[in-house]
């Protein structure tokens, strides 16, 4: 899959590891299709710009390719490595600008806007606490630092870098699945 001057990157943690703060509301293989139903609509918000998989799972690598995806292999990584090392090979690969989205954004549509700006544009969570979408310069050098308060912390990053900072507060973006109370964004009311 050719690369173009943007691209989408989902680091996927492995289907059958995946959302075990979710255990007392779902069992294991309940969270692991949950998980790949998320990561499969992320996917389908990244059309039509290319997008790369980045994982330390075999079963993950078979999916995303099977997505069309390129697939960059990371294990032993942690998010934040592996992020910086898909950010690096997609600079490698001619993106000029990277938009990273997690896999877990059930209400994901459209990425595409989200590289229409041309600093770092962070979308945090629902609660500003997180990050879950960010779009960089692919070739800025940008420390990830994902975990609680991550939001803050890449906001600073930028900053650091001297880079101009647009932050958006976009719903169908700003909701994550981490925890029971999240799932009421996945049934009807």
């Amino acid at each position: 899959m050719p690369i173009g001057p943007v691209a989408v990157l989902v680091p996927v943690k492995a289907f059958s590891a995946a959302k075990v703060r979710l255990a007392p509301a779902l069992a294991a293989p309940d969270r692991a299709a949950l998980a790949r139903t998320m990561a499969d609509h992320v996917l389908d918000a990244a059309v039509p710009i290319p997008v790369a998989v980045v994982c330390d799972d075999e079963e993950v690598a078979a999916w995303a390719a099977g997505r069309n995806a390129v697939v960059i292999r990371e294990p032993g990584r942690g998010l934040n490595g592996a992020v910086e090392e898909g950010v690096a090979w997609l600079a490698a690969a001619g993106a000029r600008q990277v938009i990273v989205a997690h896999a877990d954004l059930p209400l994901a549509r459209d990425l595409a806007w989200v590289a229409r700006f041309p600093g770092v544009t962070l979308v945090p969570d629902r609660r500003d606490d997180g990050t879950n979408v960010a779009c960089i310069p692919a070739d800025a050098g940008f420390a990830f630092s994902y975990g609680p308060g991550s939001f803050a912390r890449h906001a600073v990053e930028a900053r650091r870098l001297g880079l101009s900072l647009r932050v958006v507060r976009e719903p169908s973006l700003g909701w994550d699945v981490d925890i029971p109370a999240d799932l009421s964004a996945l049934t009807p009311t």
